[in-house]
């Protein structure tokens, strides 16, 4: 009698919704089967929008532990299909960005590790509306195609060691159904739902590490340093938890990355880079986090070992005959990475004059995509951006400018867009006479 007691006390007794609910509100924490049940139910359309929302709310204020994110990431990468890459034997890591204006080094990195012999698969989405995605900007490739299925994901991954494409439905369907919800209840911010987000989705590609760039700043969703902290540690120690290598470094998004905005624009600048040239801020942060990828997959033993090894294959054409091969393998043109100026350009280009003499003291680099977003709106093209639309040669925080000199290069085709995103460019800079200390880029490194 006691031991059938017992295993009736093991059973688990489905909860209401409203108990989990209240659980959570009153700072309670979920046992793995409690979340088990609420993963299944949002995937099969159990739980009610308005519970979920007042569930998301909860975890908002009350958090999660690294156990109880843990474990929630786990059910959520289960909620679709895992891709098993095990057949591939060389080590597999996945990298991350929270999302910046200008950040094009998933374009580089990707091909650059895969030449360094480490496989890398991509799935991207989109996070934020005005940030132009890495998938809009490889569109500006004639014939690219990111639209692939899982099976031929994994023959891209095995042929070439990398691919970037679209998120695909059937990888952490709940996180789609989350994210979708946090939109609408102002719960994006929510550090356990970030974090459940993330490694749902990376580990379900394949990926046995992580390294992530968690952006934070006026051109980032995460707009507070300590936050952003908070949040690389979260995805640290829970990617731990989970049995998974995993490394954040914490970097600056209060002014847009490299020299440029804009489809076709970051692209050719990416090339650039992928030719042992570019912009030094863009060099330096595809080298630091191209050095934490090589180290977490066990292609260079030392620090220094990382980054001869990194260098190497940006200087010697491996990285860019990489991109070409993976460009191609997607069925994309290759004849616009040998010759850049196949491109796509705009019709004009016009300089946004500074309004008086002085140094760039601050720049709000959500203002200025905000602006491109305006000029590359194209609704003669179901909704795609205009690829040859954008900024280029951005004058930096710290860099001193007489009356007129141009604070950046305008490159537009509509001059009524032009009008209503001249508002945006021209509000993003703020001049002083005294120079400021310039940012520092890598602010955190988390492991």
């Amino acid at each position: 009698m006691a031991e059938k007691t017992l295993l009736a006390s093991r059973k688990f007794i489905k909860p209401s919704f409203s108990y989990l609910i209240e659980k959570k509100r009153d700072g309670g924490e979920f046992n793995e089967d409690e979340v088990r049940f609420i993963v299944d139910s949002i995937l099969d359309r159990e739980m009610p929008e308005f519970q979920m929302a007042a569930l998301a709310m909860a975890i908002y204020f009350q958090n999660m532990s690294a156990q109880e994110t843990a474990c929630f990431a786990e059910e959520m990468m289960l909620s679709g299909e895992v891709i098993d890459l095990s057949k591939i034997t060389k080590p597999k890591i996945a990298k991350y960005s929270t999302g910046g204006v200008g950040d094009k080094t998933s374009l580089v990195l990707t091909p650059l590790a895969a030449a360094c012999g480490v496989v890398m698969p991509a799935m991207n989405g989109v996070d934020e509306n005005f940030v132009i995605s890495t998938l809009d900007k490889l569109s500006a490739i004639p014939k690219f195609r990111s639209d692939i299925e899982l099976k031929e994901f994994v023959k891209l991954l095995n042929n070439v060691n990398c691919a970037i494409v679209q998120q695909h439905p059937e990888i952490a369907p709940v996180d789609g159904i989350l994210y979708e919800l946090r939109q609408n209840t102002a719960t994006i911010q929510s550090l356990p739902l970030i974090t459940g987000s993330i490694l749902s989705k990376k580990l379900a590609e394949g990926a046995e590490g992580l390294v992530v760039d968690v952006k934070w700043g006026n051109g980032s969703f995460v707009k507070d340093l300590e936050q952003a902290k908070q949040l690389a540690r979260s995805i640290t120690r829970v990617g731990r938890s989970m049995k998974r290598r995993c490394v954040a470094l914490v970097t600056d998004m209060n002014q847009p990355l490299g020299d440029t905005v804009g489809t076709a624009l970051e692209l050719r600048e990416a090339i650039e880079l992928l030719k042992g040239e570019g912009p030094e801020d863009l060099k330096e942060l595809v080298l630091k986090l191209g050095m934490e990828i090589v180290r977490l997959a066990g292609v260079a033993g030392s620090t220094l070992s990382a980054k001869q090894t990194v260098q190497k294959h940006l200087k010697d054409g491996s990285a860019l005959e990489k991109f070409k091969e993976m460009v191609a393998a997607q069925g994309g043109d290759t004849s616009v990475i040998d010759d850049p100026d196949k491109f796509p350009t705009a019709k004009y280009i016009r300089k946004l004059p500074a309004p008086k003499r002085g140094y760039v003291h601050t720049i709000n680099a959500g203002m200025i995509a905000r602006g491109v977003q305006i000029l590359a709106a194209n609704s003669k093209k179901g909704g795609k951006l205009d690829p040859a639309v954008g900024v280029s040669e951005i004058k930096k925080v710290g860099t001193q400018v007489k009356q007129g000199e141009p604070l950046m290069m305008i490159h537009y085709n509509d001059e009524a867009r032009l009008e209503s995103a001249l508002e945006y460019l021209r509000s993003a800079y703020r001049l002083a006479p005294k120079r400021p200390n310039p940012p520092e880029l890598v602010v955190e490194r988390v492991a």
